[in-house]
């Protein structure tokens, strides 16, 4: 009886020391599964500018989808939000978020922004895949499912130069 009672403690207190780390270790994993989600919508539209000539009327503009799957699960961190924005020159929020302070550094006009568990907001940046076009978010910042799948359409247009405007889909 002994044993087995030294034995649940044992197993409680390795548990006990053991969450921290896997809570680190939840966060970091949900992160990089964001990060790669980025990364697929960069590289839509360096596909998308690529294959396509830009237009002036959005109708018949060049388009595709992509979704963007957010982490979940046990092997995920909890997720207070996730969304695509507009960033200026210097990598701050502009429009709806630009009243959250956060650390940025200069970089494309759209990323992806979610904060894990309460912490700070992070951000992920979306370039244009290495083309010379520009990326816009159409109609403000794009709330996306924190839990799940969002589908987002890319349109390339002519907006004095070749920009791609992302909007959700349903």
């Amino acid at each position: 009886m002994i044993r087995v009672v030294l034995t649940v403690l044992v197993a409680v207190a390795l548990l006990a020391a053991a969450t921290p780390a896997l809570e680190d270790a939840r966060a970091t994993t949900t992160a990089e599964r964001i990060d790669a989600e980025a990364d697929r919508v960069e590289r839509a539209v360096g596909g998308l500018v690529a294959g396509s000539v830009s237009v002036a009327d959005p109708s018949l503009a060049a388009r595709t989808t992509v979704t963007v799957r957010v982490p979940s699960g046990f092997g995920a961190a909890p997720i207070d939000r996730v969304a695509i924005v507009e960033t200026g020159a210097s990598g701050e929020t502009v429009g709806a978020e630009a009243n959250v302070a956060e650390e940025t550094s200069p970089g494309p006009d759209v990323a992806l922004r979610y904060r894990i568990d309460g912490g700070p907001e992070r951000t992920a940046p979306i370039g244009p895949g290495g083309t010379d076009a520009t990326v816009s978010v159409d109609g403000g910042a794009i709330a996306l499912r924190p839990g799940g799948e969002s589908r987002l359409a890319l349109r390339l247009v002519d907006d004095g130069g070749p920009t791609v405007r992302v909007t959700r889909v349903g």
